[in-house]
């Protein structure tokens, strides 16, 4: 977390862990304000990269599951960064302003990734920079936010997938189910907050991680990395993923994964009556199969009322079929929720 960024949020009764916001004192209030309120998050748990360079188009296509090739300035889309075997390594979303393509990917991950993607560079005309420490990322959603971003920004992204990257100071993303990301430059953040936090409630990271959940976002983690083709979180239903573009690691794979049937592990969106939180990985055993693990955790936070929620990819006979238990046989049971996007 950048310093001076840090400090603007103890300032401002934040409280800090690992380099975070988690809350900002009134974790129940704050979660109910994300449910039926307006927010604004910090979101120091994600990182960013920068692609520059005349090449870091083409570079970009080669690399990653989405169609790159296809975006304009003012556009953003979500995908993969897979291996070889057509395994994540992470997921991001991804935007193009006038001078560089921006991701946003989990923190823990970024620099990793940022290291991996450069020995594929070799002559190509592409800098890659990891802006995690420079670039302060905040989340606003809620009916008061087009209203309060307008009068900020002087207008706002058009539709689910624009983004304004004229401004010096930030860029707004425009995301699914009327949110907003803003990634603003460090001296630039603390006037964004205050001139937001007027109309709109702070909230600390677990509020936005739970909003992506009920949105059913996955966030790939290092504990998750290498686990899972695209389709098993459900990446092309969330667009992440182009079958027409042109190869890029382990698209073979995810190719025959989409026209050999359906996978038979999906993304499920789902709660339990617990009071630990579960972590990135664990996982998932159901009555239908003994003796093994039936899933994983992908990610979960805290639910506004109790309990947590979760997103975790499980054997789609074991969901639709059998009795799903966290971390054991005998372990809390799952209760599933339909996903706000159409999964069949």
């Amino acid at each position: 977390m950048n310093q001076n960024w840090k400090q603007t949020l103890e300032s401002r009764g934040a409280v800090l862990i690992e380099g975070k916001a988690v809350s900002f004192g009134n974790v129940d209030g704050e979660l109910e304000a994300a449910r039926s309120g307006s927010i604004l998050a910090d979101l120091s748990h994600l990182g960013a990269l920068e692609f520059s360079g005349s090449d870091s188009q083409a570079f970009l296509n080669a690399q990653l599951s989405c169609d790159v090739g296809a975006m304009i300035v003012g556009t953003n889309a979500c995908g993969g960064y897979c291996s070889p075997k057509g395994r994540l390594l992470a997921d991001f979303l991804l935007w193009r302003t006038a001078s560089a393509f921006r991701m946003i990917l989990t923190r823990g991950i970024a620099e990793p990734i940022r290291k991996r993607l450069a020995m594929y560079v070799l002559r190509s005309k592409v800098q890659i920079t990891d802006r995690s420490g420079e670039l302060v990322l905040l989340g606003v959603a809620g009916t008061a936010a087009p209203q309060a971003l307008g009068s900020l920004f002087g207008r706002l992204p058009e539709g689910s997938q624009g983004v304004l990257g004229d401004n010096s100071s930030a860029d707004l993303i425009a995301l699914p189910g009327g949110r907003y990301l803003i990634a603003a430059r460090a001296d630039a953040a603390p006037g964004i907050w205050s001139a937001l936090a007027g109309t709109l409630t702070p909230v600390g990271t677990a509020c936005w991680e739970w909003i992506d959940i009920r949105n059913g976002f996955p966030w790939i983690a290092a504990p998750t990395q290498d686990h899972f083709v695209p389709q098993m979180v459900n990446l092309e239903l969330l667009g992440g993923v182009n079958f027409h573009k042109g190869c890029y690691p382990g698209q073979e794979i995810v190719a025959r994964t989409q026209y050999l049937g359906q996978p038979k592990r999906r993304l499920f969106l789902a709660g339990a009556s617990i009071d630990s939180l579960p972590a990135p990985g664990d996982e998932l055993f159901s009555d239908d199969l003994p003796g093994q693990a039936t899933g994983m955790v992908l990610n979960a936070a805290r639910s506004p009322g109790g309990g947590v929620d979760l997103l975790a990819v499980v054997q789609v006979e074991s969901r639709n079929s059998s009795i799903v238990h966290l971390d054991s046989p005998a372990g809390p049971v799952l209760r599933f929720h339909e996903l706000p996007y159409a999964t069949s």
